[in-house]
């Protein structure tokens, strides 16, 4: 599902024109934005503990064998 979100100081402009733009689109839904107040999480800090990692998988434990490269004759 596609929304298509009209903010609220556009809905007389836009609303109605985009809801006969997508009227033949099932997968799209017009909807208008109705959220009061302020953002709440504006002043807030986020993350933080966030860590760094290597997901790569880690070398086999040991040594290895030294390898020579075979003589040319």
């Amino acid at each position: 599902m596609i929304y298509c979100v009209i903010p609220r100081e556009l809905e007389d402009e836009l609303y109605e024109k985009m809801v006969e733009y997508y009227k033949d689109n099932p997968h799209v839904s017009v909807i208008l934005d109705r959220r009061e107040g302020e953002d709440r999480r504006s002043g807030r800090t986020f993350g933080g503990k966030r860590e760094i990692r290597d997901r790569r998988r880690a070398r086999a434990p040991g040594t290895f064998p030294e390898t020579e490269a075979p003589e040319e004759p």
